[in-house]
């Protein structure tokens, strides 16, 4: 069995109130009774994208298991990549390939700077496309931070990932794909895309109030939430959500 947990939505902006959110979440999964494989962050890490918000990052983010990240559309490329990554400054897309167990993470970047809505552009897709080739049979989830599909909310609705045929094109030609995760939508959903679960994790920073629910669009006061993936061993998966108080 792999167990992964999945945040999205941290906004850091240097406020004690969202390092104090996002160290919650952080405290709750170091001290589970069974540590997770790995830890999935779909995004919006930062808040400005200034290099003191992923300098935090770095720090809260440190923990006894992997931590993969991908960027959302309040990340600047530039700065995540030295502050957060430690790697050379550069604005071209943050793609990454990680192997927890016997599952290929696929983290791709699905922003277009200085926008709200999301794209993967023809180099991710090229990444993409390549890296399953590889891949053949092994099995794997593709991460990114918008979500391909209408949510039923006009503010998520209003910025989602433009062009989602291509995406799910490339997961027609590859099986192997189990499920999509997301962010980016601050509350926690499930749907289908493709034929795959489509799975988006709540946001760290605030809750999404739905139509139905309110007429104010955030609830800052709702507690912080998270979404553990359960892989079996026939690469079953199982989702539970929760909120860490």
């Amino acid at each position: 069995m792999l167990l992964l947990a999945h945040i999205s939505d941290l906004h850091l902006d240097g406020s004690e109130r969202s390092l104090s959110r996002a160290g919650t979440v952080m405290d709750y999964l170091r001290g589970l009774l069974r540590p997770v494989d790995a830890l999935l962050v779909t995004g919006d890490i930062a808040d400005n994208g200034d290099e003191a918000e992923y300098e935090a990052a770095a720090r809260l983010l440190a923990a006894p298991f992997p931590v993969l990240t991908c960027p959302g559309n309040h990340d600047i490329r530039a700065a995540y990549r030295t502050a957060l990554a430690g790697e050379p400054a550069a604005d071209g897309p943050i793609n990454r390939r990680h192997r927890v167990g016997g599952l290929d993470v696929l983290m791709c970047d699905s922003t277009i700077p200085g926008r709200d809505e999301g794209l993967l552009d023809d180099e991710t897709l090229a990444w993409l496309a390549g890296a399953l080739d590889e891949l053949g049979d092994t099995p794997a989830v593709i991460a990114l931070h918008h979500p391909p599909v209408r949510l039923h909310h006009p503010l998520p609705d209003s910025m989602l990932l433009q062009q989602e045929s291509a995406l799910a094109a490339l997961l027609g030609s590859h099986p192997n794909v189990l499920a999509v995760l997301a962010g980016h939508a601050h509350t926690a959903a499930a749907a289908t895309f493709a034929g795959r679960p489509l799975l988006v994790a709540p946001g760290v920073t605030w809750t999404l109030r739905l139509p139905w629910e309110s007429e104010h669009l955030a609830d800052l006061g709702a507690p912080p939430g998270l979404a553990f993936h359960v892989l079996d061993d026939a690469w079953n998966i199982v989702t539970h959500y929760r909120v860490v108080l």
